[in-house]
């Protein structure tokens, strides 16, 4: 058997850039004071993509059993039809296991720690597995895309390869 083991990256815009959007609360972001200068607006942190066929955006919240590590990595998920984000609201650390967009490469899957502050926004077509919150059931707030046509391709990791994430 085969045997891939992913170690665990801080997960940061530029680390992330290739496969979608870091969502947080940060300096460099476009600032704006709204509500008579009683709340900062962290201006379009990640962009809805879900017009295709006539999609909508909506927003949901999952509920994710936690995960230990080591993670052993079964399947990776993709949306061709739109963006797909999620906000932790737990207070905890998560896992983000992602791939480029394509066909699905083993080797090019990558493993990053989202701090509790950090939301990812996955593109359209980005290869990504479920949620994947760590020590307790984990919320997350997702907006992602309702309406007609197939928006979900799920691939399984063949038997003889093992992926495993790391700390």
């Amino acid at each position: 058997m085969d045997r891939i083991d992913l170690t665990l990256e801080p997960l940061t815009a530029e680390s992330f850039a290739p496969y979608g959007d870091v969502m947080e609360v940060k300096y460099d972001n476009k600032i704006i004071p709204i509500n008579y200068g009683n709340t900062e607006r962290h201006h379009n942190l990640a962009a809805v993509d879900v017009a295709d066929e006539d999609g909508s955006a909506i927003i949901s919240i999952f509920r994710s059993a936690p995960v230990s590590l080591p993670f052993q990595v079964k399947l990776m998920e993709r949306h061709p039809l739109g963006s797909q984000a999620f906000m932790p609201l737990s207070g905890n650390p998560y896992l983000v296991v992602v791939a480029p967009a394509g066909e699905l490469d083993p080797l090019k899957i990558r493993a990053f720690l989202a701090q509790a502050r950090q939301g990812v926004n996955y593109h359209k077509g980005t290869w990504h597995h479920y949620c994947l919150g760590l020590n307790i059931n984990n919320d997350f707030l997702v907006v992602d895309r309702a309406g007609e046509g197939h928006n979900c391709d799920e691939l399984d990791i063949p038997g003889d390869l093992e992926i495993l994430v790391n700390h």
